[in-house]
């Protein structure tokens, strides 16, 4: 489900002898309805697992055991982000200054390569059917898929609305949505054996589940290994940041902007920016943390205003 926004923002500014300030603006989201979702799904999809894996080894389908691998692959990544999230809530302690938020980032990594492994065993095993065609209860089988179509579209439409504010949340859209494909494929399959007799049908289709789930899997595995490489998320314009920051009252320059993400929901900036007539430092720093929340998502800000960038070891484009 989508994730609330915050309903209150804390900004704290603070002076420092000289020129510095900082502010910092984070928001605090409140609980939702995601885990509600996630402990659904969970439930549904591992009965189906076990039923599937049943019945494909007794119609002798590989098209419906590699369904079911598929599918259990999702469960164990299912359980991954959501046990990610809730160790996201904990307070920061002792060294991890920044609590466990990055788990979240983590889990979805771990579950694109998850489901990059699961494919290779299906691959690998279809490649062997070729070679050794095994007879398929095609009505079974169909019956099982059919199933599963209508349990992986209940599961996708579960993470519709959250899919757009959480990585974790996307991935998990993603597989259920892949998943009630890839069973739409297992029927019309069974049915073309039934009709056919060709049992090469079987591993083809094998195949092409595959495609479907790696061309599905690449774009999460990208987004996740960038957030875990602290690049700024993909729907943040660095650009439009920076421009944004120097267009503020008095800034005549910002340097050593940087933008990372918290965790799968949560954006973080700190950036130096250099405003000579510093005269109202306060009220500059909460508004600009304000904005940055408002209009580009990034709920925790740190700012360091110069009055003199001259002196700043920092302001060189080269250095981090």
């Amino acid at each position: 489900m989508a994730h609330a926004h915050d309903a209150h923002d804390h900004d704290h500014a603070a002076h420092h002898a000289g020129a510095h300030s900082h502010a910092h603006g984070h928001h605090h989201a409140p609980a939702d309805t995601t885990g509600r979702a996630f402990a659904i799904a969970v439930v549904l999809n591992a009965g189906f697992v076990l039923v599937e894996a049943g019945i494909g080894f007794w119609a002798g389908s590989l098209a419906l055991l590699a369904d079911a691998g598929h599918n259990l692959s999702d469960v164990l990544s299912l359980i991954m982000a959501w046990g990610a999230m809730a160790l996201a809530r904990k307070a920061p302690a002792g060294q991890r200054t920044y609590g466990l938020r990055k788990a979240t980032v983590l889990a979805s990594l771990a579950n694109a390569v998850l489901l990059l492994l699961a494919v290779g065993a299906i691959a690998s095993e279809a490649v062997r059917r070729f070679a050794d065609p095994a007879p398929v209860a095609s009505g079974l089988v169909m019956i099982a898929a059919g199933v599963g179509v209508v349990i992986n579209t209940a599961t996708a439409l579960l993470f519709l609305r959250g899919r757009r504010d959480d990585l974790n949340v996307k991935g998990a859209f993603q597989h259920m949505a892949a998943d009630a494909a890839v069973s739409l494929a297992v029927v019309a399959g069974a049915a073309a054996i039934m009709f056919t007799g060709q049992t090469w049908i079987d591993p083809a289709l094998s195949l092409v589940i595959v495609v479907v789930i790696v061309l599905g899997t690449l774009s999460l595995l990208r987004d996740s290994a960038d957030l875990a490489l602290d690049a700024a998320p993909r729907n943040i314009d660095v650009a439009a940041v920076r421009h944004w920051l120097g267009a503020l009252p008095g800034v005549v320059e910002v340097h050593d902007l940087h933008i990372w993400a918290m965790s799968t929901t949560e954006t973080a900036l700190t950036a130096h920016v250099i405003r000579p007539a510093n005269d109202d430092g306060d009220a500059f720093l909460h508004g600009a943390c304000e904005g940055l929340a408002e209009r580009f998502g990034i709920v925790h800000s740190t700012l360091q205003v110069e009055t003199d960038g001259a002196a700043c070891r920092l302001a060189p484009a080269e250095v981090v």
